[in-house]
């Protein structure tokens, strides 16, 4: 019995460590892209510019993967929060955001693939 359940386990994190933590899965989202202080605040954070709140810092950890895998270890509502702040960013923070993408993607290798993803095709 207890051989079954060690197996459970090891197959339990293995499939989780498929994909990013549900555990800002419902972070409000519309508090961040409306608040434009704030929104610039984590930008500045991913950029190294300024102190990082610890879902900043989080988020920040996860942002080259996530460009490189075209969020390949993302739920469908992290994609859909990702895409929402990252339309907000380009749109408020044009050049923040070309920095951000210059500092997560320097040879600029996965840009194309990551905008489909963020325009959602």
């Amino acid at each position: 019995m207890r051989v079954i359940v060690v197996f459970a386990c090891l197959v339990a994190s293995v499939v989780t460590a498929d994909k990013y933590s549900s555990k800002y899965d419902n972070f409000d989202v519309d508090t961040l892209i409306n608040n434009d202080r704030l929104l610039n605040a984590y930008v500045n954070c991913f950029l190294d510019k300024g102190r990082c709140t610890p879902e900043g810092a989080d988020f920040k950890k996860a942002l080259p993967e996530a460009i490189e895998t075209t969020c390949g270890k993302c739920s469908d509502k992290q994609k859909g929060n990702i895409r929402r702040v990252i339309k907000a960013i380009q749109k408020k923070h044009a050049k923040q955001w070309d920095d951000l993408v210059k500092k997560n993607d320097p040879t600029g290798t996965h840009r194309d693939n990551f905008e489909k993803f963020i325009q959602g095709s």
